[in-house]
């Protein structure tokens, strides 16, 4: 899936759900489910995913999305990828 944002720092989650096509609340309840999500916040609790966060959220919405993986199924597949690098 190719994603279509603009080489920024840092992006609003408005924008984020917007560029994978899903609900914010999607973005938000994965971000609950995966500890690899750590957006920063502002002062006003604003969501701020930096291109590392958008990296993490491509690989997961291939896993669940594309590929039918389960939250946890993606969840072990992903602390795999990471105990390899």
């Amino acid at each position: 899936m190719h994603i279509d944002l603009p080489e920024k720092r840092y992006y609003g989650i408005g924008e984020v759900a917007k560029a994978f096509k899903v609900n914010a609340s999607l973005i938000r309840f994965w971000e609950k489910e995966f500890d690899a999500l750590k957006p920063k916040k502002n002062a006003k609790g604003n969501r701020k995913f930096t291109p590392e966060d958008i990296k993490n959220l491509k690989f997961i919405y291939h896993l669940v999305k594309e590929r039918g993986f389960t939250l946890e199924g993606a969840k072990t597949h992903l602390k795999e990828e990471k105990n390899k690098l």
